[in-house]
């Protein structure tokens, strides 16, 4: 084959990847509406719509990520920042989930003043939201709560679960994971290369966007915390 009639392999992935994306989106707002349908007549099949939901989400937002990072990698993504309030934001991006919550009699709990606005970009962040509450449901045995506060230079938007909490070496350097896979769990750890990658595009004077993992927190589990300056 010659040079002129060389495929681009990347970008041929990343279209494929958008088509994918799409055809997800349209296929988790058919399942949302099926799911309000069978919560009003009180199904017993409630409970596997809901896992499916899940399950087609946490793949569509493994989409957005590949997507999200071919683009970093390409130079062609770049921070839309504007004001948003957080009570909404979050609410926004909890309520995906709801028929899951629902379904396996989980509690999650937002707690934010309503008041609070923040500068960032909403499609950005809640790509990594979105991934981390769903990690968060895999994880967590009963219970769930997502939170934002300022702090004198930025914000801090926080997800704690009950759960077992996170490895030692996730804890210690969570943007170093992104090329390391855990071969008994299967992970590859690109949510939080993502999570790393999308807090580092928000910079405001001088500082900039970080993410970091603990574990205890108000539910002694795992705690994501995403600062934005």
């Amino acid at each position: 084959m010659t040079q002129k009639n060389k495929l681009d392999f990347s970008f041929i992935m990343a279209a494929s990847v958008h088509d994918m994306k799409n055809s997800l989106s349209m296929l988790l707002h058919s399942l949302d509406e099926v799911n309000h349908e069978i919560a009003e007549l009180d199904l017993p099949i409630a409970q596997r719509m809901a896992t499916l939901q899940y399950e087609a989400a946490r793949v569509n937002n493994d989409l957005v990520q590949l997507l999200s990072l071919y683009k970093l990698d390409s130079d062609m993504l770049t921070a839309d920042i504007d004001e948003h309030f957080l009570l909404d934001f979050l609410e926004e991006q909890v309520a995906r989930y709801l028929p899951l919550f629902a379904a396996r009699n989980m509690c999650c709990e937002v707690d934010c003043d309503e008041r609070l606005t923040g500068y960032f970009d909403s499609d950005l962040v809640s790509g990594v939201v979105n991934n981390i509450l769903a990690n968060a449901i895999r994880y967590s045995r009963s219970q769930i709560r997502v939170s934002a506060r300022t702090v004198e230079d930025g914000l801090y938007i926080t997800i704690e679960d009950d759960g077992q909490g996170f490895p030692a070496k996730m804890v210690e350097i969570p943007e170093q994971l992104s090329t390391e896979v855990d071969f008994e769990s299967g992970s590859t750890n690109l949510g939080l290369y993502f999570a790393h990658r999308i807090a580092q595009l928000h910079m405001q004077k001088g500082k900039t966007g970080k993410i970091a993992l603990r574990n205890g927190g108000a539910l002694n589990g795992g705690v994501f915390e995403m600062y934005l300056p």
